[in-house]
């Protein structure tokens, strides 16, 4: 009954295998000071996460909360003919907890650029 997983188990779990018999017999063992990922193996100048500043972050989370309106609205307008006026109502909800979160982060400052 079960022979037909078992045997695509054992398939999967052999390839697994060999791949990475594989890749252990042809594998190159690079050195860690040259083959560093930041910009090509070069070393780097200064740490990853000091390069942003804080205020990024609350403009992140301006765009997130614009995305995910519209992720809501594109749905929301396909079929709010059929609904009536109770999805125009619970529309003007969200839209209203948006708007207080928009009005906190400008109030934080992340809508100032400069």
């Amino acid at each position: 009954m079960y022979a037909g997983v078992a045997s695509m188990l054992l398939v999967a779990l052999a390839g697994i295998s060999a791949i990475h018999l594989v890749h252990r017999f042809t594998a190159v063992a690079p050195d860690a000071l040259v083959s560093l990922p930041f910009q090509s193996g070069w070393p780097p100048q200064e740490h990853a996460l000091s390069r942003y500043h804080a205020r990024w972050y609350l403009a992140t989370l301006v765009f997130l909360a614009f995305d995910v309106e519209m992720l809501f609205m594109y749905p929301w307008a396909v079929v709010v003919a059929q609904m009536g006026a109770s999805a125009v109502t619970e529309m003007f909800l969200f839209l209203g907890a948006l708007l207080i979160v928009v009005v906190w982060a400008w109030r934080e400052g992340a809508l100032r650029w400069a």
